[in-house]
């Protein structure tokens, strides 16, 4: 959907399902209609690429032949997939090991990230023991938006909305009336929104890391960012964390926003499609 103002400057309203998700992108520029569809044309592809990359779940990715054979023998990886494993194994560390990577694994414990080793010479990974798997999908969206991002900053975009699956937010610049974008009762500028946990009773998929069981109950956080990817592993981070852990989290990471209930998004789109005077 395209509706051009009096002012000149045009908002495009788009969606296309990628990641196992829905994508609804708002583009507010005085670029042309055809433009700004070669800007979503664009960050789709991206996205599509980033899924055939880093994808636990589909035997083609290259994630999941490095999850196949990396214990046979070390796997030279793609330069981007490499930056992603190694900001990960990064903050483990910095999130007191709440976020891991390898909580798929077989016979997990809080050691088996150990096991994960990444040479900076050659870009190549290898397990140290047998069933190890690296599953990125707690952090994959959230690196999705800074993807994006650099879409947009590329094409000139200054004012943008992307929305993920109503878990992961990029918000750039400003709404056609107005200074950033409000998704309900948060105030974003240049920032990102995510939130990890469980919707309802039943769909549980965030593994703890202390225990390697699946977090129970129906309760979700959400954070604000100025980096997606960060974003994605602090809110995970948070939500799998004890009591103590999350306060110390908290303390350590006291310039994000946390919204603990989450913001709610659901009717997002309702209140941002306003009409252009």
């Amino acid at each position: 959907m395209y509706k051009l103002s009096h002012e000149g400057s045009g908002l495009l309203y788009a969606w296309f399902l990628s990641m196992h998700t829905r994508v609804d992108i708002i583009l507010y520029s005085k670029k042309t209609e055809g433009e700004l569809l070669f800007v979503v044309n664009y960050i789709y592809d991206a996205l599509c690429r980033l899924e055939k990359m880093a994808n636990f779940y589909n035997p083609a990715s290259e994630l999941a032949y490095v999850n196949r054979t990396a214990f046979v023998s070390p796997v030279v990886l793609s330069e981007e997939l490499y930056s992603m494993i190694d900001l990960c194994l990064e903050y483990n560390g910095k999130t007191l090991g709440c976020f891991d990577i390898t909580v798929h694994s077989e016979n997990y414990n809080q050691n088996t990230i150990q096991s994960v080793h990444l040479s900076a010479e050659d870009h190549s990974i290898y397990f140290s023991r047998p069933g190890v798997a690296v599953n990125l999908s707690g952090f994959l969206k959230g690196y999705a938006l800074e993807t994006i991002k650099s879409i947009l900053n590329e094409c000139v975009i200054e004012n943008a909305l992307i929305n993920m699956g109503n878990s992961s937010v990029l918000a750039l610049g400003n709404h056609p009336v107005g200074t950033g974008w409000k998704v309900n009762n948060i105030l974003l500028h240049n920032e990102c929104l995510t939130t990890s946990g469980n919707d309802s009773p039943e769909r549980r998929h965030i593994v703890s890391p202390r225990d390697g069981k699946l977090v129970e109950g129906a309760r979700q956080i959400s954070v604000v960012t100025t980096n997606g990817a960060i974003g994605e592993i602090l809110s995970t981070a948070l939500f799998a964390a004890d009591g103590e852990q999350r306060k110390a989290l908290m303390g350590i990471y006291a310039h994000c926003r946390v919204y603990n209930p989450p913001c709610c998004i659901e009717h997002l789109y309702p209140t941002i499609l306003i009409r252009l005077t």
